[in-house]
């Protein structure tokens, strides 16, 4: 498609990467599902939740289109999909308006968050904002020193998950205002284990994304987790990550407290073996960009039952 015929709406959606939206509202619905199945469910605390997860998705997704055309990652040889900085489709001081103005929606709805979760919300919270923009920005992108899938694992993963279910069960505990630190009994360990395949499944889909930019992201000297272990190592990760999502409902079986509704997910797994095979044996845009939107796919559809099943 060329630049031509894309309207500025459709580049606008193409920058925000809707594509990439389940890694921000997976986390939340398990998160919600988890806190239905200990009688901890609070839709306002959870409604924010969601909504501050996919503003710093996007402001995230606005931050790589920008710095990664300012600083000369994206070019014409990109296999993924278009950039809209580089493309020039968008003008650079807009995208980077928005990454800021999306950030800033953000904070606005984590102020609301941080009255129910107090001060570990406010460390949360900043600290999700401050990675987004320094995944690529900043003296030192750590999306280009090989620690973007930490990021990804850690912050739409473990914390979004854990977090979720955290601020639903500090409005229910009636601690006083911006409490200092955790309210007794709200954060069990299993909204930590039930965090850890969405944080894998999450990180699958930047592992997609590195894999099929592997060959220019070395030529742009962007240092991502594949271009320093490569191909073998990259599908090794995939392929753990993947495993673990299929392996935790199983341990979370062993908990009393939980059914074998945590087992719901396990109706995705050939679909999940049929994007592995691609991602194995694959390493064009042609074939990994599909993949990659069935990553995506995999994710939403994991977290639907998997949140289901930790409901009932």
């Amino acid at each position: 498609m060329s630049t031509q015929e894309v309207s500025r709406r459709r580049a606008w959606v193409m920058a925000a990467r809707p594509q990439t939206l389940p890694a921000g509202g997976a986390p939340v619905i398990v998160g919600v599902g988890l806190a239905i199945g200990f009688d901890a469910l609070a839709p306002l605390p959870a409604l924010a939740a969601l909504l501050g997860a996919l503003c710093i998705q996007i402001g995230t997704n606005f931050a790589n289109d920008y710095y990664d055309a300012v600083r000369g990652t994206d070019t014409e040889k990109r296999e993924g999909f278009t950039r809209v900085t580089a493309g020039g489709l968008i003008a650079p001081e807009a995208v980077k308006r928005a990454m800021y103005a999306t950030f800033a929606l953000a904070i606005g709805i984590g102020t609301y968050l941080v009255s129910v979760g107090g001060v570990p919300i406010l460390l949360v919270g900043l600290a999700s904002v401050l990675s987004g923009l320094a995944y690529t920005g900043g003296p030192y992108p750590f999306g280009y020193y090989g620690l973007g899938d930490l990021f990804v694992f850690v912050f739409f993963g473990l914390v979004a998950v854990s977090g979720t279910y955290y601020v639903q069960a500090a409005a229910l505990a009636n601690a006083g205002a911006v409490p200092l630190w955790l309210p007794p009994g709200t954060l069990p360990l299993a909204a930590i284990v039930a965090s850890l395949p969405i944080a894998g499944l999450s990180t699958c889909i930047l592992v997609v994304n590195n894999v099929r930019d592997l060959g220019t992201d070395r030529q742009a000297g962007k240092r991502t987790l594949a271009v320093l272990v490569g191909y073998t190592w990259s599908r090794i990760e995939f392929l753990a990550l993947v495993g673990m999502a299929y392996v935790i409902p199983v341990v979370l079986l062993a908990d009393p407290r939980f059914g074998i509704g945590v087992l719901f997910p396990t109706v995705t797994l050939p679909y999940a073996i049929g994007v592995s095979r691609t991602v194995l044996t694959e390493t064009s845009g042609e074939a990994l960009n599909p993949a990659l939107e069935r990553v995506g796919k995999l994710l939403a559809g994991y977290a639907v039952l998997f949140s289901v099943g930790l409901a009932v």
